[in-house]
């Protein structure tokens, strides 16, 4: 099996190398488009045509799914890529809103992810849908993603997330753009022990397993290495 795991720059390998470690039957592929990183700050029509022209190689390469580990790129291509091409089946990442709603004790929530991602339609129906009687809170992210592509991870200053923690009693924070992944360390932190810091690579090894078995159904299973 080959799954495609594509983000815009560096987010992905940390999606890619979780799929590695909980399907290690299966041949993971990674492809970027760093020379456009960050997508963050750009139009829903321009991070489609980026995406699709980036995903070339994963096409080429037969694989069996791809994954689009970036927020901002399913946000505002999954469904179109889906049409473009019907035969390879997609899994896109979206924020974890009803997981983290379900989740908090408090009532209020932190969702770090990216301003093109704060403002698409698929985000804005997961909040009333799912967190109509929860207090969400955006903290000003629009920098970390550069920061992590640049390498600068450790200098991302963490002190206004820690603010809108305390502030807000938020005991749930939604991870939602790949690129934070490497800042998951510090967050959990600077968070402290009773607060829930959800990224979605887990998630989405198992829905990437759910697809796969269902297009092969004789294949013989493979657990899914969950801790």
């Amino acid at each position: 099996m080959k799954i495609g795991v594509f983000d815009s720059g560096l987010g992905g390998e940390a999606v890619a190398a979780r799929l590695r470690e909980l399907i290690p039957h299966a041949a993971v592929i990674t492809a970027n488009d760093r020379d456009h990183v960050p997508y963050g700050s750009r139009s829903e029509a321009e991070v489609y045509r980026l995406t699709s022209r980036a995903i070339h190689p994963l096409l080429a390469a037969s694989c069996d799914v791809i994954v689009l580990a970036c927020n901002t790129a399913t946000a505002a291509a999954v469904e179109q890529l889906r049409r473009d091409h019907p035969a390879t089946p997609f899994v896109g990442l979206e924020p974890m809103v009803k997981p983290a709603s379900s989740m908090t004790r408090t009532g209020s929530i932190l969702v770090c992810a990216t301003p093109a991602t704060l403002a698409s339609p698929r985000y804005q129906q997961l909040k009333r849908h799912w967190a109509g009687a929860v207090n969400v809170v955006e903290p000003d992210c629009s920098d970390w993603a550069a920061a992590v592509e640049r390498g600068e991870a450790d200098t991302v200053d963490l002190e206004s997330l820690q603010q809108h923690l305390h502030r807000e009693s938020a005991d749930v924070v939604v991870l939602a753009c790949t690129h934070y992944h490497w800042l998951k360390t510090r967050i959990e932190q600077v968070a402290g022990p009773t607060v829930t810091v959800l990224e979605p690579s887990d998630a989405v090894a198992a829905q990437v397993r759910r697809i796969t078995d269902a297009a092969d159904p004789l294949a013989q299973p493979q657990p899914l290495r969950l801790p």
